[in-house]
């Protein structure tokens, strides 16, 4: 992100915080709040590449190397009883690959509630529908990493699925709903005789998302809903909703009459689980559905933080990237145990293993795309704001030219995840 847009984004965010100083200075029963953190996660990595990897040139099977996979600083602001402002400062990757440390602008909007059950807002953020992660907490992921593939546009024609537009939201009883309608970005690059992201003017992105709380409710004061309540919270919620952006996709320039285009339509359906036991143990657990439909055949290959710089000889690419979003179906489950705080090296910790699974049946594939995830978090005190995790990656590796699985490969990581307040 340049300067210039940071620049632009604090000037803009405190023309936003105007209001609360003025409101705070008279006698109004009500208190503005003013609330921000800085979350880093830090990444110690070992990964076997895939096949013909190269760093800066030089074949590389496997490496090593030291990251920060995310940084957060969110800042928010109750200006009044009715109206609310947010935004979120930060980045991802940053690496060995760049001598450089910029931080986005990611979230920069404002909200008016009419009551519970309607609020509207607009700006730039990341408010989607379709499924639970679309829409998730990185602080507060179970696994190691979160489940990518429902960003299923992530840095193609978003900025780490933020976009620019309109939704409106609540409570209704049991029920938590909403709606969203999204301006996607340019698409510069033109698509050549497989299906792609179109370069033509980008049509509205429509999504919802509804879900039905059967015990306690989740907040949606934050588009980033909760990855694990630990102990603290009884909740399970089933829910549905869609993606659907018509003349997104095309096999060739948008502009000519030969091109075939494709609209994007995607449905889901999931299920959370989090469930304090009685031993002072907790349960966390979510299934999803997928059903995404990009166009003919379209697959994307995507390495989290890749570490090389080209190469790759199988269909996956290089690096650690394997085929994770395509038109096709996907089945994604996880399971966490966090066992009652005890005593680790005089610490008060919460120990929680887990494991997610996603199995993909992409179009374009031969052999279905499975990939497991495997990760123990330590939580000191109990919180998500000191956290040590270990996880461990296993990918299914595709032949570029059967396009059946041939192998799998695997990728470590100790990651330290610290807020500050």
């Amino acid at each position: 992100m340049k300067r210039t847009n940071l620049t632009f984004g604090l000037y803009f965010l405190i023309v936003l915080l105007l209001p609360y100083f003025a409101v705070s200075q008279n006698d109004s029963p009500f208190k503005p709040t003013f609330n921000w953190n800085i979350t880093s996660q830090f990444w110690l990595r070992y990964s076997e590449l895939n096949e013909g990897s190269l760093i800066h040139g030089e074949p590389t099977s496997e490496f090593f190397d030291i990251s920060i996979r995310r940084l957060r600083i969110p800042i928010a602001s109750q200006i009044t009883p009715k109206i609310y402002a947010y935004a979120m400062f930060g980045g991802n990757n940053y690496n060995f690959k760049g001598d450089t440390f910029p931080i986005g602008v990611l979230d920069l909007y404002v909200e008016y509630s009419f009551a519970k059950y309607f609020e509207i807002g607009f700006g730039k953020s990341g408010w989607q529908g379709l499924n639970r992660w679309n829409i998730r907490s990185s602080k507060t992921l179970m696994g190691l990493d979160s489940p990518l593939f429902t960003l299923n546009s992530v840095e193609i024609n978003d900025d780490i699925g933020r976009l620019f537009g309109f939704w409106f939201k609540g409570h209704a009883g049991n029920f938590d709903y909403r709606m969203t309608f999204n301006r996607p970005f340019y698409v510069k690059n033109i698509p050549n005789g497989t299906v792609n992201f179109a370069n033509n003017k980008p049509r509205v992105k429509t999504s919802a998302y509804v879900k039905y709380q059967f015990f306690e409710h989740e907040s949606n004061k934050s588009a980033y809903q909760t990855g694990t309540y630990l102990q603290k919270k009884k909740v399970f919620n089933i829910g549905g909703g869609f993606q659907y952006q018509a003349e997104a996709m095309s096999d060739g320039d948008a502009n000519l009459e030969d091109t075939n285009i494709y609209d994007i339509s995607h449905f889901a359906a999931d299920s959370f689980l989090n469930l304090p036991l009685s031993n002072g143990n907790a349960i966390t657990a979510y299934l999803g559905y997928y059903d995404y439909n990009f166009g003919k055949n379209y697959i994307r290959n995507v390495g989290a933080n890749n570490p090389t710089t080209g190469g790759g000889t199988d269909f996956n690419g290089s690096g650690v990237a394997f085929p994770m979003i395509g038109t096709g179906t996907t089945w994604y489950g996880q399971f966490g145990y966090a066992f009652k705080e005890a005593q680790v090296l005089s610490l008060p910790t919460i120990i929680q293993p887990n494991i997610a699974i996603q199995h993909s049946n992409w179009d374009a594939l031969n052999d279905n795309m499975t990939v497991y995830d495997f990760t123990v978090n330590f939580l000191i005190h109990g919180s998500h704001d000191n956290k040590i995790s270990l996880g461990y990656q296993h990918r299914p590796i595709f032949d570029e030219a059967s396009l059946d699985q041939k192998d799998y490969k695997g990728m470590a990581v100790l990651q330290y995840q610290i807020s500050l307040k």
